[in-house]
């Protein structure tokens, strides 16, 4: 089972996480969220862009390929698109396992190839002006290092 989510619309961690659980009696539950800092009053909000339908199949694809790497009961990810403000969750990641080592594992690795590999891009808006955000060079190493570790090859 698996559900992948991008909106424009707020959604709420906790009611997500609740849901997830309750449909997953199993051994274990790892999750992740995001939100948008505001580094310290700088940032007013993120805006996100995407292609609709393209950027949902290719988030599909990754978390097929981690979810039949690490034997995952259930995945989920809601991610926002558009403009998202300051304090607002961005994305929250869930991965549910019979054992916690491969949602923990799951978890960190979907969020690796979320920023390093989903069409999604992000613009900051706040005092300094507009900037795009690009992946930094410590998240294309952290999700090389995991490809490499199961035997694929980083792309």
């Amino acid at each position: 089972m698996m559900r992948v989510e991008l909106s424009a619309g707020a959604f709420s961690p906790e009611a997500e996480m609740a849901a997830f659980s309750l449909s997953n009696m199993i051994g274990a539950v790892a999750s992740f969220v995001g939100y948008c800092r505001d580094e310290g009053g700088v940032v007013r909000q993120l805006e996100l862009e995407h292609y609709p339908g393209f950027s949902e199949a290719r988030v599909k694809e990754l978390v097929r390929a981690v979810a039949e790497k690490h034997s995952l009961i259930d995945v989920l990810v809601v991610h926002r698109v558009g403009a998202i403000p300051a304090g607002d969750p961005i994305v929250l990641v869930a991965a549910s396992s019979a054992h916690r080592a491969p949602a923990l594992a799951a978890v960190a690795e979907l969020m690796d190839d979320l920023k390093t590999e989903a069409p999604i891009w992000k613009k900051e808006v706040g005092a300094r002006g507009e900037s795009w955000i690009e992946p930094t060079r410590q998240d294309y190493l952290a999700a090389a290092g995991r490809r490499q570790a199961h035997g694929k090859q980083a792309s």
